[in-house]
């Protein structure tokens, strides 16, 4: 499940930055889980070819996100908004001190 979620955010982040093919292939894959059989069907492709495409489109937007940082960037933001929420519960100087130092964390991320 971890994976889906994970490919999913990829997506999200860098999908625009593929073709409409590879685009529409992925999106078979991970959001409408079809398997390679299936794919190659709907696209008129072989199973070896739609097999390499989301293997080389799993590699491409694993490059873009070691390059740019922004589903990790966007996981950190929504961590500390996570423990803001939590934080506010608390009413004691530690708490808003605590609350501060995320504030100016998630400002630093964007």
């Amino acid at each position: 499940m971890e994976e889906i979620v994970e490919k999913s955010l990829l997506f999200d982040f860098y999908g625009s930055l593929l073709t409409e093919h590879q685009s529409r292939i992925y999106r078979m894959a991970v959001f409408n889980d079809l398997s390679l059989s299936e794919i190659a069907e709907a696209a008129g492709i072989s199973r070896q070819a739609a097999s390499d495409l989301l293997r080389r489109v799993d590699r491409q937007l694993g490059e873009y996100e070691n390059k740019l940082h922004l589903v990790e960037k966007f996981k950190e933001v929504r961590r500390c908004a996570q423990k803001i929420r939590e934080l506010s519960d608390g009413q004691d100087p530690e708490s808003f001190r605590q609350i501060g130092g995320l504030a100016d964390r998630i400002l630093g991320e964007i």
